[in-house]
């Protein structure tokens, strides 16, 4: 009798829980009426709920009663909440859920644009350690660059030759502020390295084209950098080689709200000009002596100021075969000075980020140009240049939700060169002011869209005319993997100072840019394809007389376009990173004293490059590789004829090959508690030797010419570097372990 109780008790309240389970089912949508998987379905504050499956359906039984709230959730996905009033019947409810948009998902808006850099290494092709470790870079930012797609390598001159733009078309950015005089002093024929250390920097951007409005006056390309913040700890670094020695300290508090240090330098190649077998006879070897210093404050909004101030000077002689028939012997004495001076702030303000900076440089350069006969002067002059150039930028930064922000701001640049030149007896000056105004939004619409709008306007004082530039860039993710972007934009740039002339008022020149890319960048791998338009207008042009070009119209124009590619490897082949670039260029300017358009002289029609890494860590030891072609470079020479110009002379150099070696030996690795860092540097440009040839000089008559080559064939570095104090060791791995 008790267990039928029981039975019966039990059955009853059985069919009580049953009867009062209610179902409640729906689907779940995303854009377009996608169904959506994986969407968490639950009842808030209950254990009750559900997961949606591939066609985006969910159902699930509650005996809860009375007013509740339903809760759809996806981490990619807006989380919505829905009122339900649950009493005896089912419930049917449908929702469209909304994509999340944040900074991890979101599509990165990428044409014209690569990224070396240590905070980004989710979306960054680069790191700056990649700069270090590239064989025949020489630890410099632009010889880096010279191995990816749209950069020619020409080495006869300085400056980033972007996609059949001349070197002085793309600027040079540190920390917001602009790089006058990027490049060491030199000499016609001679190419300057770069001033600014490599290591200063923990990451840059790259603009082949299409860039920021935040930058202007340049008509190919920008390169912004990014000074480091705070350095981890003190240290004290050394170099010691045959052509250079140095030393840096750096200190940091034990708070790390701030830091300061120091650095000294001193080159010279005199010893291996006496080792290697140079092309160029100098009757004094290049040398160069500089320091700079820097701090870096911490304030306590998390902010930062940074200042960075240098000081450089050099000098060469050197001695080639004239080509005038009235004299056997030219010679140049170079020497120069430089100091440059960069100061930013950056602070936070609620939803609002401001950003200040000024920079200064002053640069002289002094030429002594003489041509002799049996070591008597026949002909000479002197040229001395001094420019002083000051450089003021602010800007204001509102986020908006999440990945979205507006940006404006204020340039103002302000230059102001003399130029003594001995056989006229007379000074040139220019000055001229430029007041820069822009604005930049970008708004992520959603995880798979961005699109980038800004405007910059522009006022010359030597021009006397505004200039308005839009821009506008859009990011669109094809699938899970691939990306695209599309960027365009109107780009205005002064001519060069030295064609300033009283006689003539040139005006802005221009560059219309046209940018596709798509991109793949997934488990180790990146490649990425690139096709470009850009349309010139207005460019100068010139006539020549006794010693410099002078500016006579704007009537010149031309074109470039092109395709690339770009493909990285860190998975396929063990422990041995591998990148791939390949560029062809169709171009045609007519420019200067060019009487025609012509594909450009400093341009070549394909280039590639090959890099590759591979560090044996049984070893201590990295070994690096690069191999760089260009096809063969067109040249010209053109003569003044009854006031008429004439291309008198023209050709084509051969193909130019140059395959580059290094090796790094890092011994503290593998030891516990080190606290010095070492590295020992052999490296070998060129190691075939190929003699490679980057044009032709003529002479006045253009009868007699001569090879423009690199001032030695084959160079050797042999260096050894330590740092106390700090452990790089990882860096010098380079992360391909």
């Amino acid at each position: 009798m008790q267990t039928r109780i029981l039975t019966f008790a039990f059955t009853f309240i059985l069919s009580l829980t049953l009867f009062s389970q209610i179902t409640i089912s729906g689907k779940v949508l995303g854009r377009n009426s996608k169904p959506l998987k994986d969407v968490s379905v639950s009842l808030k504050d209950t254990y009750d709920g559900a997961t949606t499956d591939e066609a985006g359906n969910y159902k699930f039984e509650t005996t809860e009663k009375g007013n509740l709230t339903l809760v759809f959730s996806h981490p990619k996905f807006i989380e919505i909440e829905k009122p339900l009033n649950i009493e005896d019947k089912s419930i049917a409810l449908n929702v469209q859920l909304k994509e999340s948009v944040n900074e991890i998902d979101a599509v990165v808006i990428s044409a014209g644009s690569m990224e070396a850099s240590d905070k980004k290494r989710a979306s960054a092709l680069f790191t700056p350690m990649d700069v270090l470790t590239t064989a025949g870079s020489n630890a410099q930012i632009t010889s880096f660059l010279e191995t990816q797609p749209g950069v020619q390598k020409v080495g006869e001159s300085e400056g980033l030759f972007v996609r059949g733009g001349t070197g002085s078309e793309t600027k040079f950015f540190m920390d917001g502020n602009l790089v006058n005089n990027y490049f060491g002093n030199s000499v016609p024929g001679i190419k300057a390295m770069d001033r600014l250390n490599t290591t200063l920097f923990k990451g840059n951007v790259f603009s082949s084209g299409g860039y920021s409005a935040l930058y202007g006056q340049a008509l190919s390309g920008i390169l912004a950098l990014e000074s480091i913040d705070l350095p981890e700890r003190n240290s004290a670094d050394f170099g010691i080689s045959p052509i250079f020695a140095s030393g840096t300290i750096q200190q940091v508090n034990k708070e790390r709200t701030h830091s300061f240090g120091a650095s000294l330098g001193y080159s010279n190649l005199e010893l291996m000009q006496k080792i290697l077998n140079f092309n160029t006879d100098f009757e004094k070897a290049p040398q160069s002596f500089g320091g700079n210093g820097n701090f870096r404050i911490k304030t306590k909004g998390g902010g930062f100021i940074k200042y960075y101030g240098s000081y450089d000077g050099s000098s060469m002689k050197l001695a080639f075969p004239s080509l005038e028939g009235n004299s056997d012997t030219d010679k140049i004495n170079q020497k120069g000075k430089n100091t440059f001076h960069s100061l930013s702030y950056r602070e936070k303000y609620g939803k609002y980020t401001l950003s200040l900076g000024s920079s200064y440089t002053f640069n002289q350069n002094i030429l002594n140009f003489k041509n002799e006969k049996n070591g008597s002067e026949v002909f000479g002059y002197d040229l001395d240049s001094k420019g002083n150039y000051f450089n003021a930028k602010a800007v204001i930064e509102r986020k908006l939700y999440k990945i979205s922000n507006i940006k404006a701001g204020v340039e103002f640049n302000d230059s102001q060169e003399k130029t003594w030149v001995s056989i006229a007896n007379e000074n040139y000056i220019f000055k001229d002011k430029i007041t820069s105004l822009f604005a930049e939004t970008n708004l992520g619409i959603s995880n798979n869209l961005s699109v980038q709008v800004g405007a910059r306007a522009e006022h010359s004082d030597a021009i006397k005319q505004w200039n308005f530039s839009p821009r506008f860039a859009l990011g669109y993710r094809i699938s899970k993997d691939w990306t695209s972007s599309l960027a365009y934009g109107i780009f205005y740039q002064n001519p060069e100072s030295r064609y300033f002339d009283a006689n003539y008022n040139p005006n802005y020149q221009r560059a219309d840019h046209y940018i596709f890319q798509v991109q793949r960048n997934v488990d180790g791998r990146s490649l990425r394809l690139e096709t470009f338009y850009k349309k010139y207008e207005d460019l100068l042009k010139t006539s020549t007389n006794l010693y410099r070009p002078v500016a006579i119209n704007n009537n010149g124009s031309g074109y470039a376009k092109g395709v690339e590619l770009f493909w990285r490897d860190k998975k396929t082949l063990k422990n041995i990173d591998y990148w791939i670039s390949y560029s062809y260029l169709d171009s045609k300017r007519e420019y200067l004293n060019y009487n025609q358009a012509l594909f450009p002289n400093f341009a070549a029609k394909h280039t590639v490059s090959v890099v590759a890494k591979k560090f044996i860590t049984e070893w201590k030891t990295g070994f690096n590789l690069s191999y760089n072609y260009n096809s063969g470079r067109p040249y010209y020479n053109f003569v003044e004829e009854n006031g008429n110009t004439v291309l008198k002379n023209q050709g084509k150099v051969k193909d130019y090959n140059v395959l580059n070696f290094s090796v790094n030996y890092v011994p503290s690795i593998g030891k516990k508690d080190a606290k010095s860092f070492s590295v020992f540097v052999l490296a070998i440009n060129n190691v075939l030797g190929a003699k490679n040839i980057f044009g032709y000089n003529f002479s006045s008559d253009g009868m007699r010419s001569s090879a423009i080559k690199p001032p030695v064939d084959t160079f050797v570095f042999v260096g050894w570097f330590i740092s106390f104090g700090t452990d790089k060791t990882q860096e010098a791995i380079n992360n391909n372990l």
